[in-house]
């Protein structure tokens, strides 16, 4: 007996869908002008230009060729563009996450010995203006001379004032850190001072900065700074109205959240200015970028920081012996309903992995965060595309991981020894365990509102 057999032709439109890669079923190989550069300029020429964190550029054909096989391997390792948060468990605005054919297509490009194509075919070169989205700044503080950093391999810690006068009280819609050093700047924590006009002469009296070791008595600092009035008394201080950790890119609310209330004498106090260790001298020359508006702030965004210095303790204490990886819990009940906008996870180098995330009542989870191989370089504030509701007697809960051993890259020693949380010490070879959590009391409707404003580097 003879039996027919039926052979079926696939369409080759299918059979590439059903590929692992677009690429192996193409027979042009991809070139920098039509398939790479497109690529780059979105993800990565933001950072990777002068004057930016990136250690060289990525604006022309000649500065991606001669690096296409590094490129090529980092992407594929997804440790660039860096996006620590695993976004199959939560999504925030501003990721930067290559899609698996455009990682195939690098691979490709680079594997062909990157092939420049059709230079007229290239997209213009991005061009990244002076200011963010929201233009040209209506005030800038700034010190009158840079900032000098010892280069000893040590972690500088510099309380620093920024003191303005102004005609009149003003409304202000935002407010930026521009980073003058960013090799050298680790974080800025901005807080801002409203002086009574009629009980402080000069805003600008006092010091610009202290250096660690001066600073190390609150009330002598305020006063060396210039931070309390003429007859001695304090003034409002509104704390952390400006932030800055790597990588973190500026972004501001609607117009409905936010904002502040300028007096007419004030100044940004910075409790810390971080530089981190450098092995040579370098200077620094930050500056902030404030923006005015014609109408009052909105609703006042409030912190909550759940950990170290925070409203719960880290279970068990924040203590890693050598060469162990240790697991700890921090959590809060919510004592009414929050609506949740921005995120920051904080470790140091022994970190590992991080998760946070909202358990309710009947055991339901409110997913946050979660950072599977945590990066102490890239320290993102994570902004969700719209408000969280975290509803009254929910537990905010932040589980962390840590690694004190001799196979973690980034251990700070060798061999590695005890290390610990001292009384919130921010040196880098310390360590910290924080949930910084940016929210406001809830309203009914907050979970449609966009937070998508207006953003830039």
């Amino acid at each position: 007996m003879h039996h027919r057999i039926k052979i079926f032709f696939l369409p080759i439109s299918l059979l590439c869908t059903l590929s692992i890669s677009l690429w192996s079923c193409e027979t042009r190989t991809p070139v920098w002008s039509e398939d790479i550069a497109p690529i780059v300029f979105k993800n990565c020429s933001v950072c990777h230009r002068p004057g930016e964190a990136a250690p060289f550029p990525l604006l022309t054909y000649r500065d991606a060729a001669k690096r296409a096989r590094t490129i090529a391997r980092m992407v594929s390792s997804r440790s660039m563009p860096p996006w620590p948060a695993d976004p199959s468990y939560t999504h925030f605005l501003n990721e930067r996450l290559l899609t698996q054919e455009e990682i195939d297509l690098i691979a490709a490009w680079a594997a062909a010995g990157a092939p420049e194509g059709d230079s007229t075919q290239t997209p213009p070169t991005p061009v990244f203006p002076p200011y963010t989205a929201l233009g040209k700044p209506d005030l800038i503080l700034q010190h009158p001379e840079p900032f000098f950093i010892q280069g000893d391999n040590r972690d500088h810690f510099v309380a620093m004032k920024f003191p303005f006068e102004l005609p009149q009280n003003t409304w202000v819609r935002a407010i930026e850190f521009i980073p003058g050093n960013r090799q050298a700047v680790h974080h800025m924590n901005g807080h801002l001072i409203s002086f009574d006009a009629n009980r402080k002469q000069a805003a600008h009296e006092g010091f610009l900065h202290l250096e660690e070791g001066e600073f190390s008595v609150p009330a002598l600092t305020h006063k060396k700074l210039g931070i309390l009035h003429d007859d001695g008394s304090y003034p409002n201080m509104t704390p952390s109205v400006v932030n800055y950790l790597p990588g973190v890119f500026f972004l501001k609310y609607p117009d409905e959240i936010g904002g502040y209330h300028f007096p007419q004498k004030g100044a940004l106090y910075v409790k810390n200015m971080h530089y981190g260790p450098s092995p040579k001298d370098t200077f620094d020359h930050s500056k902030f970028h404030i923006y005015f508006s014609k109408t009052p702030p909105g609703r006042p965004v409030q912190e909550m920081i759940l950990g170290t210095l925070g409203v719960s303790p880290i279970e068990p204490p924040l203590v890693i012996p050598p060469g162990t990886i240790k697991k700890f819990i921090t959590k809060f009940i919510v004592k009414e309903d929050i609506s949740v906008l921005t995120l920051n996870p904080h470790m140091h180098l022994t970190g590992k992995r991080f998760k946070g995330y909202a358990l309710g009542p009947e055991g339901d989870t409110i997913r946050l965060i979660h950072i599977p191989d945590w990066d102490f370089r890239w320290q993102y504030f994570y902004t969700f595309p719209k408000m969280v509701k975290i509803p009254k007697g929910y537990t905010l809960v932040a589980e962390g991981e840590f690694d004190n051993t001799s196979k973690n890259p980034n251990n700070p020693f060798d061999p590695p020894r005890e290390i610990r949380e001292q009384n919130g010490s921010m040196r880098t070879t310390d360590e910290m365990f924080q949930f910084i959590i940016s929210w406001l009391p809830y309203q009914k409707g907050d979970e449609e509102i966009s937070l998508e404003g207006k953003s830039g580097k």
